[in-house]
């Protein structure tokens, strides 16, 4: 055997039906899994799926045979997982993963996971039980990862045989798994990539996962650490290195993963693709944003982006690899800077100060003058007091932050009939952006939030920084201005209602963050100077409400009779105050409200605010009333989001929406737009509806 294949074994695991019988011929076997931290099996959802609706519904369900012994596991998360748990077994789509909590396995030696994307091609090694010649026994092949399509990593060569889904794919150059095996085709088989363990964050419990990671990081630590532990991952990872490599070499790595391991988990990828951002940056001299967006979800998978980095400017001598381990250890310093000021009541002071003098000691060893004067710098700030009083630290002394990117929601004018174009971007600084989702084939007007649904929610992670959340911003053809995009929930449709599922992924976007609609043809030109105008005449000033449609009496309800027509509705509304928002009791896509709303808009307004929904006559009127109300609360146009928040907060609960108006849409379009985000996520005031 290989090494490696001498490594992999030990932790592999048969998947049969739960019972006391020990033989193999005896067993029904359903597949194959492999431990990744202990007491932790990872498998297929498809493999742990066949034991039907007993898996899904019991605690102990899964039986589990290893090298050391039989048990039986709990699914603890999946996905995907059956919609109807009693009925049939389910699709298994990608990323058919399971986690399987193993108790009694905790001492089962354990793979080492890649921490980030495979590099493809790769040479690899693949592993499970089968039954193929008759007799089950475990099965090594070699194969090669030749492309990674989607969520599917492809193989070729020797590909997976009938029972060695959920066993591992090895990349035998680097010494770590990559993959999980899934299945094959006629010429070619699929694999499950590491990296789809970051959708089972999404999955609810999901934060488990945490722990499972830094239970990883740290046995492969403690086995290092322990010369009686026989063959381990960091060493033989060490022989596979090339004579001379530069960066971050295993040993090192393994002790860095084991500090991590000890600090309170990013909040999501934002904060991590932040770190890596500006490390990169430092680093190469350059505004070094990667065109493909990344979804990290813990501090290694960090690290994982910077241990290959290279000069991009130097083509013809390979770049300069000293500079990945320069990254890295400055990484390692901005992530316990960021433990240390952002989550103080969780961090542990002493491992943290263990922490910061293992990052001096090896700046010191190995770092460049420049990036070891910028790690002393970074830790220098976090003094002893600091580190030593688990207080919380003051906000002056955080660094200012905001959300790492805003969330631009993009649809086209329509195409082949009905159907709108879509797209979804992160917005960083209000200037870069990186496309995470298109569809140019477009989908009909009631199908926006069945196809945008996931997209925004993997925006909206990587968009959030700690408790900067992101702003959506949704360019649209104005036919489309009525659609609920602040009523969308990105979570479970019936969470909401349920005590027991309802979290803030379930609540109505409006309602954490900021949700404004843009005039998407507007914005396609160069800003007219009555648009300039408006908007720096309502940043800092009092804002005031004027009709939109001037047929409307002063309570705001349009009389009957013939509507206004264009040029006179532009006409009044060229001559309203700057600081004075157009405001309307009906729906601005159609109707009389659509061509009042081209009027607002040809007059340069920046900020509009309408009714969606039906009304009569006392419900227009309280609404020009709070809509009043609200503009002078605002204090200008960026104070606005704060007051539109708390009233749609107000009016989703029933003790505190009597009297309210709901159903409030805004239209918040800066010809210059600033970027949102630099105000922390704050509770409501939740002010009496009177006030």
């Amino acid at each position: 055997m290989s090494a490696l294949e001498e490594m992999v074994r030990p932790s592999l695991a048969r998947i049969v039906a739960p019972g006391d019988g020990y033989a193999p011929d005896r067993e029904e076997y359903w597949g194959s899994g492999f431990f990744i931290a202990p007491g932790w099996l990872l498998t297929c959802a498809h493999v742990v799926g066949k034991g039907g609706a007993a898996v899904w519904r019991s605690g102990n369900a899964v039986g589990v045979t290893w090298q050391g012994g039989k048990t039986t596991g709990e699914v603890v998360l999946a996905k995907p997982r059956p919609e109807e748990p009693d009925g049939a077994r389910g699709s298994w789509r990608f990323p058919d993963i399971a986690l399987v909590r193993v108790r009694g396995a905790e001492d089962a030696p354990c793979v080492w996971l890649s921490d980030r994307a495979p590099t493809i091609p790769a040479l690899v090694s693949l592993h499970g039980w089968s039954r193929q010649t008759g007799d089950l026994g475990m099965r090594h092949g070699i194969g090669q990862a030749s492309a990674l399509d989607g969520k599917a990593l492809l193989l070729t060569g020797q590909t997976p045989v009938e029972g060695v889904s959920g066993g591992p794919v090895v990349d035998l150059r680097h010494g770590a798994v990559i993959g999980m095996n899934k299945g094959r085709g006629r010429h070619e088989g699929a694999a499950v990539p590491i990296t789809a363990l970051r959708e089972l964050y999404d999955v609810r419990g999901g934060e488990i996962l945490h722990t499972v990671m830094g239970a990883h990081d740290l046995h492969h630590l403690g086995r290092f650490n322990d010369p009686a532990a026989g063959a381990d991952w960091t060493r033989t990872q060490t022989r596979l290195r090339a004579p001379g490599a530069h960066g971050l070499d295993p040993g090192l790595r393994v002790r860095l993963y084991g500090h991590f391991a000890h600090l309170p988990p990013p909040g999501g990828p934002g904060e991590v693709m932040h770190l890596v951002h500006e490390v990169k940056s430092r680093v190469v001299q350059e505004d070094y944003r990667s065109p493909i967006e990344h979804d990290p979800r813990t501090w290694r998978e960090g690290a994982g982006l910077l241990h290959g980095l290279r000069d991009p400017g130097d083509h013809d001598h390979g770049g300069r690899p000293e500079l990945a381990l320069d990254a890295v250890l400055l990484y390692a310093a901005k992530v316990a800077r960021h433990a240390a000021l952002d989550h103080p009541a969780d961090v542990d002071r002493d491992r943290l100060r263990d922490f910061t003098a293992w990052i001096t000691e090896q700046a010191t060893l190995s770092a460049r003058q420049a990036i070891r004067e910028d790690i002393d710098a970074l830790l220098d700030r976090l003094s002893e007091e600091t580190l030593r009083t688990p207080a919380t630290v003051p906000t002056a002394a955080r660094t200012p932050s905001r959300a790492r990117a805003d969330v631009l929601v993009d649809v086209g004018e329509p195409v082949y009939g009905e159907r709108y174009p879509l797209s979804v971007k992160l917005l960083y600084d209000g200037q870069d952006v990186t496309p995470l989702y298109s569809n140019d084939q477009g989908v009909r007007r009631d199908e926006l939030h069945q196809y945008l649904r996931e997209p925004l929610a993997e925006a909206l992670r990587l968009g959030d920084r700690g408790e900067h959340l992101a702003a959506v911003e949704a360019f649209l053809p104005r036919r489309l201005f009525d659609v609920p995009l602040d009523d969308w929930r990105i979570g479970a449709d019936d969470a909401w209602d349920d005590a027991d599922l309802f979290d803030e992924q379930s609540m109505p976007l409006g309602l954490r963050r900021v949700v404004v609609i843009r005039d998407r043809r507007r914005n396609a030109r160069p800003a007219s100077p009555e648009w300039r105008r408006r908007w720096a005449g309502m940043a800092n000033r009092p804002l005031s409400a004027g009709p939109l449609r001037g047929e409307a009496t002063a309570q705001g309800h349009p009389e009957t009779g013939r509507p206004e027509g264009r040029m006179a509705a532009y006409g009044r509304l060229s001559g309203m105050d700057d600081a004075c928002v157009p405001v309307h009791c009906g729906p601005v896509g159609s109707g009389p409200g659509f061509d009042a709303m081209a009027a607002a808009l040809a007059a340069g307004h920046p900020l509009v605010l309408w009714r969606r929904d039906g009304h009569d006559h006392e419900a227009c009127r309280e609404f020009h009333v709070q809509a009043g109300q609200l503009l002078g609360l605002a204090g200008g146009a960026e104070g606005l989001h704060r007051q539109v928040r708390e009233l749609r907060i107000r009016v989703s609960d029933p003790d505190t929406a009597e009297g309210l108006v709901g159903d409030i849409a805004v239209l918040f379009d800066p010809p210059d737009r600033p970027p949102h985000g630099t105000e922390p996520m704050q509770p409501p005031l939740m002010a009496a509806p009177d006030t």
